[in-house]
């Protein structure tokens, strides 16, 4: 499975963006997909996940009510609706695929494919 985002880029704070992620592959519909971000000199964390489906989604307390993870299956994509940004959210985001729909969605080690990162910076 290959993942690549797009979407990234500066945006004030109060800002949105959308970040999207392309699958390859055909069995992209039966993985768990996660957002994970990572700012300088911090380790990666866990934003948001959703299930293959589509019917469970999970989000980090910091980003609840403001950012939306979907996915369309048909299209082999999963998106990151931020609203309302925050100087706080900037990092590179990153993309994960896990097959097998573990328990650790909120850790890096619950996923077995990545994407690159795209940034994302806000400015206050």
């Amino acid at each position: 499975v290959q993942l690549v985002e797009s979407g990234g880029g500066s945006v004030q704070a109060g800002g949105s963006l959308r970040l999207s992620c392309a699958a390859s592959g055909r069995t992209f519909r039966s993985y768990r997909m996660g957002w994970f971000r990572q700012a300088p000199g911090k380790e990666r964390e866990f934003v948001a996940a959703i299930s293959w489906t589509g019917g469970r989604v999970y989000y980090a307390d910091s980003v609840k009510g403001r950012f939306t993870i979907s996915r369309d299956n048909a299209k082999n994509t999963v998106y990151l609706q931020m609203n309302s940004l925050k100087p706080e959210d900037t990092a590179v985001y990153y993309c994960a695929a896990d097959p097998y729909s573990g328990i650790y969605y909120e850790k890096p080690i619950g996923y077995d494919y990545w994407g690159q990162g795209t940034q994302v910076t806000v400015s206050s």
